[in-house]
């Protein structure tokens, strides 16, 4: 995905999330009714969705969240990219799934849902804390 020209503020703020994931998060760009969903979990609510991104810190080590690609078509945002982590468990497993978010704006260009699609099962995931 090509990215526009110019950036808006708006993708500016996520390529830095994505950056700092999931230190630093941004959340004044979600409102506060936001909807979420990915493979494992759905839900509605930006406290529900802080509660969220504060489990990961303590779950996912050593994050990182590398930005693939990035474009905004009107109110929609979709961003490519690769999650990698460490699971603290003995055996320290290094975990990667890549994905694309759709993002939907309302018109004050806050971000009211946002979709995780994952180029892999959870089931795949589950099994890479396991090969050793």
């Amino acid at each position: 995905m090509a990215n526009p020209e110019p950036p808006s503020p708006l993708l500016e703020i996520i390529t830095a999330d994505y950056q700092n994931f999931p230190h630093n998060q941004t959340y004044s760009i979600y409102a506060e009714d936001v909807f979420f969903k990915d493979p494992m979990t759905e839900f509605r609510g930006l406290a529900q969705y802080q509660k969220m991104i504060q489990f990961m810190t303590t779950w996912f080590k050593d994050s990182q969240l590398d930005l693939q690609g990035i474009e905004q078509e009107g109110d929609r945002i979709k961003t490519q990219w690769i999650l990698s982590w460490t699971t603290p468990l003995p055996w320290q497993p290094r975990i990667t799934i890549s994905g694309h978010t759709e993002m939907v704006l309302n018109g004050e260009d806050k971000v009211i849902s946002h979709i995780d699609v994952w180029d892999c099962s959870p089931w795949s995931v589950l099994q890479q804390h396991f090969v050793i």
